[in-house]
């Protein structure tokens, strides 16, 4: 595929993709609001759906008679990496940028010609965004809020929601169809972090990764306490597997957290030595006085669950990291 100079958004040939299952509450709406915003651009919507049982190829395949250029393609291996690359596979040959859709996502209305938009102004191979971390119910409304501090997120960018600069990674959102096909798209070994990994590759072959701050996505984070554990569990594996593919080292913002789960294994020696338990009680009045912290600091009465949410991400990940390493219940590849 040879890459076409482009100077303006109607020019450019678009493939949106949403990978997605069981998503019936959020599938509808979300197209809708995507085809208004399309307007007269070029983009061909496909939902890539990974055996949703509730009812979402039923309502995509209803529309596709309202909503032109809208295909439902099946993805028999269910997770978001190869819904993608089935879908550049199957429909990017003509296409000059990829768009990726979170199904449980919201997005502005003008999110996809902003992105575009940056992509031609910037000469940018990726565009990525920040993200705003909202929630409804009282423990989700603390896990955003957790989330979108440092003490949930460690500092990162993109869900610190910045903007205006190259970076190494961020929340995927554009890109380059030419650049994602020639690294040889994600890596399906990768059910988890899959777009970190990408984005070692995309910056190791020399391709230029921006993080707009002239538009986000809205995240909701999961309901529940174990929910959010499974997730942050997988995350932390995900990294290891990133980690250990490409034979780098943390950074200082995933290396704190790593210390957790060993520090909460330790402290059962606390039984025998009591000394054992003193880096367990720092972690959690760290986490708890930053929580306390926030409730008057801020002015939010939700910080001091928002601390206990961020425990709970911490040891997760940290749990997920170390068993990936030690190859205790790894994914067969």
């Amino acid at each position: 595929m040879v890459s076409r100079l482009l100077s303006d958004i109607q020019d450019a040939r678009t493939l949106l993709v949403i990978p997605c299952l069981n998503e019936a509450a959020t599938i509808e709406p979300l197209l809708r609001k995507l085809h208004a915003q399309r307007g007269a651009m070029d983009m061909l919507i496909v939902v890539a759906d990974g055996g949703s049982r509730d009812g979402t190829p039923e309502i995509v395949s209803s529309l596709t008679s309202e909503i032109p250029d809208l295909l439902l393609l099946a993805n028999a291996k269910r997770i978001q990496s190869a819904a993608i690359n089935l879908a550049v596979d199957r429909f990017g040959e003509e296409r000059d940028y990829l768009i990726r859709i979170d199904a449980h996502g919201d997005y502005p209305d003008d999110y996809c010609r902003t992105l575009i938009h940056e992509a031609i102004e910037m000469n940018a191979d990726s565009v990525v965004v920040g993200m705003e971390t909202i929630g409804f119910g009282l423990f989700q409304k603390a896990t955003a809020i957790a989330q979108n501090s440092k003490l949930g997120n460690g500092g990162s960018k993109h869900r610190a929601g910045g903007g205006g600069e190259w970076v190494d990674h961020g929340h995927h959102a554009l890109m380059r169809i030419e650049a994602f096909r020639s690294v040889g798209g994600y890596d399906e070994n990768f059910s988890h972090n899959e777009d970190a990994e990408l984005d070692f590759r995309l910056r190791a072959a020399g391709f230029r990764i921006w993080m707009t701050g002239k538009t986000y996505m809205t995240y909701y984070p999961r309901a529940s306490a174990s929910a959010l554990f499974k997730q942050y569990l997988a995350y932390g594996r995900g990294r290891a597997k990133n980690l250990m593919k490409h034979r780098s080292v943390p950074k200082l913002r995933q290396a704190i957290p790593l210390a957790v789960a060993p520090v909460v294994v330790g402290a059962v020696l606390a039984l025998i030595y009591w000394w054992a338990a003193v880096p367990l009680v720092i972690w959690a009045a760290a986490c708890l006085g930053y929580g306390f912290w926030m409730a008057v600091g801020q002015k939010n009465p939700y910080g001091p669950l928002a601390s206990l949410s961020a425990m709970i991400m911490h040891f997760a990940w940290s749990a997920g990291f170390w068993l990936e390493l030690a190859g205790v219940g790894r994914r067969a590849a």
